[in-house]
């Protein structure tokens, strides 16, 4: 039967109607896509698009070329090419990602089958979590989670955790409305889903359940894509419209030039037929330009950097699980944290005591420790759990549980010092009473009361006082802990006549209790905290602290990290509720100068991250409740932390998993640099393309066909090319980028230098390239050492495959070595700065070899013929100016700095 007739719960008939009514104790879980799905929107990526536009052209030209003019099927090695570096640069994508999605899977498992106690038809029966209904009275035990929403119908001596909704993790309940917090995120007399009860009992009514409940809401709430484009995903975009406007406009500049010069071609007889073949001849050098002009290898170069930089950042403590915010966290601009885990170690330590009379504050063998000793043991409702022998963790209020540690931490047990008493009486804490205390008769029979609560009510409490202990000096003691934002206990003792009252009528009425003395306990700031928060504020970023805590306790938290400086106001901070009010003009207005928000409720974080977005910022949210789902989610980077709640985990893009806020300054490191890598490979691709370009665009006009063959392209494009990709991805982080501002969203990612090179540099090559073909096609060179030597003939005679080969081979070394050049690109060093470059120099090699092997055995398929071995070393030789030249002009702009 019911330990509470007066409750007699739900009927059967009532708990149907119920659960049709309100719905099961669920949360809905999540819309997985399909596989397929997932895949075929690696297509939306505007560089991607234009390789299919690039490959469905490529394509109708080899059709052409097959069936209309009789060639070989190698025509169709170009479209095939294309298509595989779409399949390959998409399918690396989503292999990655689906690699990273699949760790995370477990972190999903909610169990919705674990027992609640319910009373029902007055009975205390034991139910699945999942069969809780609206209306069912649940009986709440010390350990129990939360299973629903609900309002308080008992509350005995009952604190619960709500930092997985607010963040603040111990909350006093009670259904006195005296009581009442009206600073609490929630009502004093209200129970929430998937908090926990860290100490005494109490039974609820359920007021909502499953996605109704506020768990519920904040979960629903993450679910919801907001479609952010990421800062990179921008920049690509602006660069695929530029590559295609560009290579649109030259398309037709040919076109429109070739026509024009067959009609002012004097030798040249208009006829119909004779016309429509050179149209169509001027057509598919058009769309071949066109080809040539997409970098073919930028997509799965992107991709590679990307998935390279995932794995790397994992060494750093960064789970990445979505991609693309390995980069996005280098275009930071604010940083949206919460206090306690991330900031702070999550964890009560006794941080001061001031026990008067104790010795340097150490316990010792004395009679006044062991009084201290007993009275923090038996005088507790917390305990121990050591099944970590090197890491006992507390149980029940984590500010007594605090004290305990203390005591381990001094080689005391608590737990036997407890047993080795008897405890007589006990007067649980209260709010109202604000202190607790305990009689027991200790080991020697003597009958001992232990009194610990408030410092100024225990004080008041007391009649005798060690030396020093005057009001004063105490209030001004606590007043400096206070300002520190630390919570305070004080402690007294009386020994006690066998016939001697100590409690009566829920009070202490012993009147001549010693006073001990005070502790003060925090939950520190993590030991590497301020200097990363100092290196982020330096690099530009800006950090606003989201928190359940109080103002003072978040300031002062703020203060002792380095955010909260005295040029700081109340327009600095804000509470949850205050925030809420505020229009969207206000906020508008607002949200730049806010440091903290203090007594946040679940949705202020994603209110405040949509404020800022909506001010172009990119953000970046920590969290790990469930409370900060929501924001993780909207956010352009969601950072949830190792032992944070599985929503906050399936909501965020990268978890921490040391929870550290120096790991989240690393990654903005990783990010930038990575961006870094990028826009060094881009400009290496952008000349290649450039100088592939303006040899097809010459070779249009001057009548001769490209030197290049597509499957050469190919190699240079997708093979080469992925490898320069891969060799500049591994260049290490460099500390150096800390040093700048975020870079600005609408800046593009090629800048003026960069414009500099990749055109400056193209073009070189070009004029290179362009003399060389012309001075090939008017020799028999049998060899490099013949050059200037072999008679010069007036008429074109075309290339021979050695000499075919030769060019093909000069152009690979040109931009071999012009690689070295993207490398030394921003960064003030050598190219020649070889350390922790070990995988950028074993590539470099793999490039060398690939380059040796094709032209020693490509034959027919490449279209070369085997170079001899002094040609080879004059060529490498040769082109290694490429560096050399760039190595001289770095010196001069470092020498004129």
């Amino acid at each position: 039967m019911s330990t509470h007739p007066q409750l007699t719960g739900l009927t059967s008939r009532q708990v149907e109607e119920s659960r049709l009514k309100y719905g099961s104790n669920i949360l809905t879980p999540a819309k997985k896509e399909s596989l397929w799905i997932s895949f075929l929107k690696k297509f939306r990526d505007p560089l991607i698009i234009i390789l299919l536009v690039a490959g469905a052209l490529s394509i109708l030209i080899s059709f052409y070329e097959y069936y209309g003019l009789g060639h070989g099927f190698a025509v169709f090695f170009e479209p095939i090419g294309i298509f595989i570096a779409i399949i390959l640069a998409t399918g690396l994508s989503f292999f990655f990602e689906y690699k990273a999605e699949k760790e995370f899977a477990i972190l999903n498992q909610v169990n919705d089958d674990e027992p609640v106690q319910v009373i029902r038809e007055g009975n205390s029966i034991e139910i699945p979590r999942k069969d809780v209904v609206v209306g069912d009275i649940v009986i709440l035990n010390t350990g129990n989670e939360v299973p629903a929403d609900g309002q308080l119908l008992e509350a005995i001596s009952l604190n619960i955790d709500e930092s997985t909704l607010t963040g603040e993790p111990l909350c006093h309940k009670t259904v006195n409305p005296d009581d009442f917090d009206p600073e609490a995120t929630f009502p004093s007399d209200m129970a929430m889903r998937g908090t926990k009860i860290m100490e005494g009992h109490g039974i609820m009514r359920v007021t909502a359940v499953g996605d109704h409940t506020e768990n519920g809401k904040v979960f629903e709430a993450a679910q919801i894509d907001d479609s952010v484009k990421t800062p990179l995903n921008e920049q690509l975009d602006r660069l695929g419209k530029l590559i295609s406007r560009a290579s649109y406009v030259i398309g037709a500049l040919i076109v429109a030039g070739r026509i024009l010069m067959y009609f002012i071609d004097p030798k040249i007889e208009f006829q119909w037929l004779d016309f429509m073949a050179y149209l169509l001849q001027t057509l598919m050098i058009a769309v071949t330009l066109v080809v040539v002009a997409v970098p073919e290898g930028l997509p799965m170069a992107v991709t590679l950097s990307l998935a390279y930089s995932m794995r790397r950042m994992l060494k750093t403590n960064n789970l990445v699980r979505k991609m693309h915010a390995c980069e996005t966290m280098g275009a930071t601009t604010v940083i949206c944290t919460d206090k306690t885990g991330t900031l702070t170690q999550n964890q009560m330590q006794v941080y001061q005591t001031d026990f008067y009379g104790l010795d340097n504050q150490r316990l010792g063998d004395d009679p006044l420790s062991h009084l201290i000793e007993e009275g923090i043991a038996v005088n507790s409702t917390a305990m121990l759990d050591h099944s970590d022998p090197d890491r006992p963790k507390a149980l029940g209020n984590p500010t007594e549980g605090a004290l305990l540690l203390w005591l381990d931490k001094s080689g005391i047990d608590p737990a036997k010092l407890k047993e080795s008493c008897t405890i007589l009486e006990e007067l649980p804490f209260t709010t109202q009473r604000k202190y607790m205390a305990t009689v027991i008769r200790d080991a020697s029979g003597r009958r001992i009361l232990y009194v610990k609560g408030a410092p100024e009510i225990v004080y008041s409490l007391c009649s005798r006082f060690p030396a020093g202990a005057t009001k004063g000096a105490v209030d001004s003691r606590l007043l400096e802990y206070q300002q520190q934002a630390m919570r305070t206990l004080g402690f007294a003792y009386q020994i006690l006549d066998n016939d001697t009252a100590a409690l009566e009528e829920n009070r202490v009425v012993a009147d001549n209790l010693e006073f001990l003395g005070f502790v003060a306990i925090s939950d520190p700031v993590r030991a590497d905290v301020p200097d990363a928060i100092k290196e982020t504020i330096d690099a530009g970023i800006n950090i606003k602290i989201v928190t359940g805590d109080t103002p003072a306790t978040a300031r002062e938290i703020g203060r002792q990290i380095g955010l909260w400086t005295t040029a700081d106001s109340d327009r600095n901070i804000i509470t949850g509720p205050e925030f809420e009010k505020l229009s969207e003009e206000e906020l508008h207005q607002r949200v730049g100068d806010l440091k903290i928000i203090a007594r946040a409720r679940p949705l202020d974080k994603k209110r405040l991250v949509e404020a800022l977005q909506a001010n172009n910022e990119v953000v970046a949210v920590t969290g790990d409740g469930t409370n900060d789902a929501p924001a993780l989610k909207s956010a352009h980077v969601g950072l949830s932390m190792g032992d944070g709640t599985s929503v906050a985990k399936e909501a965020s893009d990268i978890t921490i998993i040391d929870n550290s806020f120096a790991s989240i300054s690393r990654a903005v490191m990783w990010g930038r640099s990575l961006y870094l890598n990028i826009r060094r490979f881009v400009m290496f691709q952008m000349t290649v393309n450039v100088a592939a370009c303006l040899i097809v665009l010459a070779g249009a006009f001057m009548g001769t066909e490209s030197p290049l063959t597509v499957t050469q392209m190919l190699w240079v494009n997708l093979i080469m090319d992925t490898f320069a990709a891969m060799a500049l991805a591994s260049l290490p982080p460099d500390r150096s980028v800390m040093d700048e501002k975020p870079r600005s969203r609408t800046a593009f990612i090629i800048n003026p230098t960069m414009w500099r090179a990749i055109v400056g540099t193209g073009a070189l090559f070009f004029f290179i390239l362009l003399g060389l073909l012309w001075y090939f096609e008017h020799t028999n060179l049998e060899s490099l050492t013949e050059m200037f030597q072999v008679p010069f003939l007036p008429e074109n005679k075309g290339l021979s495959p050695y000499e075919l080969s030769l060019f093909f081979t000069i152009f690979v070394f040109l931009q071999f070595w012009n690689m070295f050049n993207a490398k030394a690109f921003a960064t003030g060093r050598s190219a020649l700065h070889f350390i922790h470059c070990g995988e950028f120099l074993m590539i470099a090699a793999i490039v060398l070899g690939g380059q040796l092997l094709i032209v020693e055995f490509g034959r027919e398929f490449f279209n070369v013929v085997p170079l001899k071995p002094i040609d080879w070393l004059i060529i490498i030789g040769s082109t290694s100016l490429v560096l050399f030249v760039g190595e001289a002009w770095r010196f001069l702009r470092r020498t004129l700095r």
